[in-house]
C-alpha cells in the first residue's frame, strides 16, 4: 500500500533523526525528454517488467508491443487525476471540496480496489505529460471557471489558470509518493527566439506547468542526438544543467555526469549508488577574480545634457 501522503501523528509533527533518514529509500521523481522519435517510450525495455507500471496516454505502443509489463491506459483528466491519488494515497492537508482528499481517495480505492495491488510496483512511466496537459485543458475548458461571469461566454485566461493549479496540482501529489520511482516522459520543442538562436522547451500546455516542473522533480534528463567531430553522432542522455548543448536537464543526486548511457534502468542504478566523493566537494565553485573588473559591454555613445 502507497505511504500517505504525510505520515505525522494527527494534529503534530514528529522530528525524523538522522538514522531515519539516511535508512529511508526514497524514489526518483524525473521527467524524461526528448524529440519526437528519439525513443523515449522505448526507455520502458531497460524497466524491470516484474516491478514498473506503464501509464499509458499516448495510445501509441507500438514502440513497446510485446513489453512483458503491467499498463493501465488513460483516457480522461478525471481518470489521470483518479489514478494520482491512488497510487499517492490521500493528502490531509486538502479539504473536502479539493481533489486528493480523504474522500477522494476512498472513492478511487472504491472503483480501483486496494492500493496494495500497486505493492509490486517500484516505477510509474507515464507516457506522456504531454498529452496529460492536452486531456487536462479539455476538461478545463468545460468547468465554471472557464465562463466569463458577465456574458456566459468562453474565458481562455480562466481555462488556462485552472490548467496551472490542476496540472501542478497533479505533479505534486505523485512526486510526495516517496516510495516509488516516478518517470514522466514529455516532448522536447525546438523553437528560435527572437534573436533567431534555437532554444528547447518542453511541449506543455500552459507555461506554469512548464516552469515549475524542473522545481518539483529531481531528475530532468534529455534523449537526444549528440554529435561527434567527423564520425556518426551518437544517443545519450543529457543530465546537467550546465551543458554544452543548450538541452533541459537537471540533476538533484549529483551522481550524474554530463552525458551518461542512454539506458534509464542502470541510470537509476547509479543514481541510488553510494557517493564516492564528498558531498561537499559539490559546492566548491571556481574562485571569483579579486582585482577590478572590466563591464562586459561599455556603453561609449552614451551622453548626458543638462540645463
Amino acid at each position: 500500500m502507497s505511504a500517505p501522503f504525510n505520515s505525522s501523528p494527527p494534529g503534530g509533527f514528529r522530528i525524523i533523526t538522522a538514522d531515519e533518514r539516511l535508512a529511508e529509500q526514497r524514489g526518483i521523481k524525473g521527467v524524461l525528454t526528448g524529440i519526437s522519435g528519439i525513443g523515449k517510450t522505448s526507455q520502458l525495455w531497460t524497466l524491470d517488467a516484474t516491478r514498473t507500471l506503464f501509464v499509458n496516454l499516448e495510445a501509441g505502443e507500438l514502440a513497446v508491443q510485446g513489453w512483458p509489463g503491467d499498463e493501465v491506459r488513460v483516457r480522461s483528466w478525471e481518470m489521470a487525476r483518479d489514478l494520482a491519488c491512488w497510487i499517492g494515497g490521500p493528502n490531509p492537508a486538502m479539504r473536502a471540496d479539493q481533489p486528493y482528499d480523504v474522500t477522494h481517495y476512498a472513492r478511487v480505492c472504491d472503483a480501483f480496489g486496494s492500493p496494495d495491488q500497486l505493492a509490486k510496483y517500484d516505477t510509474i512511466f507515464v507516457d506522456s505529460i504531454t498529452v496529460a496537459s492536452r486531456l487536462c485543458l479539455q476538461w478545463c475548458k468545460g468547468q465554471p471557471q472557464a465562463m466569463s461571469e458577465r456574458n456566459g461566454k468562453p474565458d481562455l485566461r480562466g481555462a488556462y489558470g485552472l490548467l496551472g493549479q490542476e496540472m501542478i496540482g497533479w505533479l505534486t501529489h505523485l512526486q510526495h509518493t516517496p516510495s516509488k520511482n516516478v518517470w514522466l516522459v514529455g516532448l522536447l520543442n525546438k523553437q528560435l527566439d527572437d534573436f533567431n538562436r534555437p532554444y528547447f522547451s518542453l511541449q506543455i500546455e500552459g507555461s506554469k506547468t512548464g516552469l515549475e516542473l524542473p522545481g518539483i522533480v529531481d531528475e530532468v534528463i534529455t534523449l537526444a542526438e549528440l554529435p561527434r567531430e567527423n564520425e556518426t553522432p551518437i544517443r545519450g542522455f543529457v543530465c546537467t544543467t550546465l551543458n554544452a548543448f543548450g538541452y533541459p536537464a537537471k540533476d538533484r543526486s549529483g551522481r550524474l555526469g554530463m552525458i551518461e548511457e542512454p539506458h534509464l534502468g542502470r541510470l537509476m542504478d547509479k543514481i541510488r549508488r553510494p557517493q564516492t566523493t564528498p558531498p561537499t566537494e559539490r559546492l566548491q565553485f571556481t574562485p571569483l577574480p579579486t582585482g577590478p573588473v572590466e563591464p562586459a559591454i561599455t556603453n561609449t555613445t552614451a551622453t548626458t545634457t543638462e540645463g
